[in-house]
């Protein structure tokens, strides 16, 4: 019989949907309930492609002698982290104090009716192992200490609350300048960790640090520092190498489990892959190598095959596991790939991906990783590079027909707000360093499908399904999407686009923005009211929304000239400045959202006959970020333009002004003129302030 969960919007919450376990919804009648019996809640979040959270309901949740035990003495609640990141925040925290360990998924927390943790852990077995009790031992002892200290945990001055209060940062009363020594203490700790033969930061299990690529790669574009993007490109090497990348169908997974990048944690999730293109873009820009142009056409080639619904937006993830197995469906037996290639293919592709090696994954079995090189192939088997390629290629297109006929893992088809953000973004932004015109079409298609359908009555909603939008967005979901949009006007200046992002800095100004102390909180002010309001600035899985709303509106700022948008991301870089020296590590989108202020990229306005031949010309010295527009007439409706130009126009010659807001300097009657004024910009720029 199927419990509450089968009317969820959320395809994890229905995995569960027929678990002997009572589950709730996280919601009032959950709450009530634990109130009216006197119990604790037992909270349990995870998301669809997550494997421990899978392990766990198969061995705890689909037990009918232990959903008993949970039903007895428990309330139970399931939670989608990916579309109650607000709740999963909290409690992540919350497990972090509590067991002074690091948190993870599924993160099992108790509760009492006041939403309050007071115990908790992450995946626990259901017969002891690991090192870690059984789940009843748990939820025995559990009971067994609610029922004992129940009048204790009640209290509204509970510790855990003061604790959770502390975790948002005060602001420094006293007056200081910002300066960029935490860029200089980022660099530095990625040098110490960086892994000189592998590549990546730190050992085993190995995550891609996204942001952490695409900060070295604008380092190596902005100060030619050459040990950055030495660290970035072995990396991404490396990782497009190895098991992480999904040598027969494209995209990367969630991250590896070896310092070698060999053996992923199967997941796919949109997120990942969105930072990871825009790196690969990056990557492709600094090194001209053209594996990376390469990889991004196929990660985008599996985005549009595998992700990408109907309507141009983008489903959250794809399973860890099919048919009950981990990487099931992405691992062969050597005898398999012998069997569907030719012998000529199977020659050289048992060697490129190291089918001729003892089986390296759960010692049964090959998941496929670059064993050996192309030209390293070329001279063993004495056969030309373009002869190895070749029939690399036939066998690898042989191999992902015959994986398509296996069960595929579970897709999780909700659309996000925020990681939909985020791949517009990447789609724009790569399409334009890259030059794919089909990727700068489709990222605005996600913008414009988000704007007509997921922002209703001026806020946006969080996640669409089930052909509706619902939940109020969050910081995230704002700053991500403000990104997005000033990505499509960094491209060609669409009137509605500046219209669009606007009304998102309003709503994070109003909503979420802290004028006392600075910094945006996760939630907007008519949110749902928790145990606590989070106001994080260090980075995730996901950038930081703090640093995308700082960047977000500096840009904006630039654009339009409107000064609450400057000064919130100015207050908000002070905010959280003494933690991004302390912890550089934890802050690379803030601290690159701190250059993004200190540099002041100018705003290049264009108008003439020959102003797409200057805007061509002058991209190839500019940083990516900065904004080249054209001055066409929508433009001038549009934009806040000084008084002097709109009087005196130039109809007929080509000409440039560099501009800051409202303010510009002189305009420039020849490319030449203006490209020695972009030149001298550090210093005019200082004119304009």
């Amino acid at each position: 019989m199927a419990n509450r969960l089968k009317e969820e919007t959320s395809p994890y919450l229905r995995q569960h949907a027929e678990n002997p376990v009572d589950w709730y919804p996280w919601g009032k009648e959950a709450f009530e309930k634990a109130r009216l019996e006197e119990k604790p809640v037992l909270l349990s979040i995870g998301y669809a492609a997550c494997h421990w959270c899978h392990v766990m309901a198969h061995e705890s949740f689909e037990r009918p002698d232990i959903a008993k035990v949970m039903n007895e003495f428990f309330v139970n609640i399931k939670v989608d982290r990916e579309e109650r990141p607000d709740l999963d925040q909290i409690y992540q925290m919350a497990h972090t104090m509590i067991t002074r360990r690091n948190g993870g998924w599924p993160l099992t927390m108790f509760l009492t009716p006041s939403q309050v943790p007071f115990a908790g852990g992450t995946y626990f077995p259901a017969q002891p192992r690991f090192g870690l009790p059984g789940f009843v031992q748990v939820l025995e002892q559990i009971r067994d200490f609610y029922r004992d200290h129940r009048e204790g945990l009640e209290k509204e001055d509970h510790p855990i609350l003061q604790y959770l209060g502390q975790t948002n940062p005060v602001a420094d009363s006293t007056e200081f300048e910002l300066d960029l020594s935490p860029s200089e203490a980022l660099v530095n700790n990625l040098k110490s960790r960086f892994d000189p033969e592998f590549g990546g930061f730190g050992g085993a299990p190995k995550f891609p640090h996204a942001m952490d690529l695409s900060y070295l790669f604008r380092r190596f574009h902005r100060k030619g520092d050459s040990t950055a993007a030495h660290m970035a490109t072995l990396t991404l090497s490396a990782m497009k190498r190895g098991g992480i990348w999904d040598h027969v169908g494209g995209g990367f997974a969630r991250y590896s489990v070896d310092e070698r990048w060999l053996i992923p944690h199967f997941e796919k999730m949109l997120y990942d892959n969105a930072l990871l293109l825009e790196a690969l873009a990056l990557g492709a820009s600094v090194s001209r190598n053209p594996v990376y142009s390469r990889t991004a056409e196929e990660l985008v080639g599996w985005l549009f095959r595998e992700m990408r619904s109907e309507h141009g937006v983008y489903y959250s993830s794809l399973d860890a596991d099919s048919e009950g197995e981990e990487g099931r469906f992405y691992v062969f037996q050597a005898e398999e790939v012998r069997s569907i290639l030719s012998d000529e293919e199977y020659r050289v592709v048992s060697k490129h991906y190291g089918l001729s090696e003892p089986p390296n994954f759960e010692s049964h079995a090959w998941h496929l990783y670059e064993a050996r090189s192309i030209g390293e192939l070329s001279k063993e088997f004495h056969l030309p590079e373009s002869d190895i390629e070749s029939r690399i290629d036939s066998a690898r297109q042989k191999l992902f027909t015959y994986r398509s006929l296996r069960v595929r893992p579970g897709l999780d088809d909700k659309i996000l707000a925020s990681w939909n953000a985020l791949m517009a973004k990447a789609l724009l932004f790569s399409g334009r360093i890259l030059g794919k015109q089909e990727w700068m079409t489709a990222g605005r298609k996600t913008i414009d499908y988000m704007h007509r359908n997921m922002w209703k009555n001026g806020v946006l909603m969080a996640v669409y399904s089930k052909k509706e939008p619902f939940l109020p967005a969050y910081l995230d979901d704002y700053a991500f999407l403000l990104l997005a949009v000033l990505e499509s006007i960094r491209i060609d200046f669409r009137p509605e686009d500046l219209s669009f992002a606007t009304a998102i800095a309003d709503v994070l100004l109003t909503e979420f923005y802290d004028p006392e102390s600075g910094g945006f909180y996760f939630t907007g002010k008519n949110h749902e009211a928790l145990i606590h309001r989070p106001k994080n600035g260090h980075d995730g899985a996901l950038p930081s929304g703090n640093a995308a709303a700082v960047q977000g509106l500096l840009w904006l700022g630039t654009l339009t000239g409107h000064l609450p948008y400057t000064s919130a991301a100015d207050q908000t870089l002070r905010l959280y400045f003494a933690q991004m020296k302390e912890q550089p590590a934890g802050y690379t989108t803030m601290i690159s959202a701190l250059e993004t202020y200190s540099d002041s990229q100018p705003v290049i306005l264009l108008a003439g006959p020959q102003a797409e031949d200057w805007k061509n010309t002058i991209r190839q010295g500019l940083d990516p970020e900065a904004f080249v527009i054209d001055l066409t007439s929508a433009v001038r409706n549009s934009l806040p333009l000084p008084e002097g130009m709109r009087k005196h126009f130039p109809e007929n010659k080509t000409t440039g002004w560099v501009c800051r807001g409202t303010m510009c300097l002189p305009s420039a009657d020849s490319l030449e003129s203006l490209q020695e004024q972009l030149r001298l910009w550090p210093l005019s720029k200082k004119e304009l302030s």
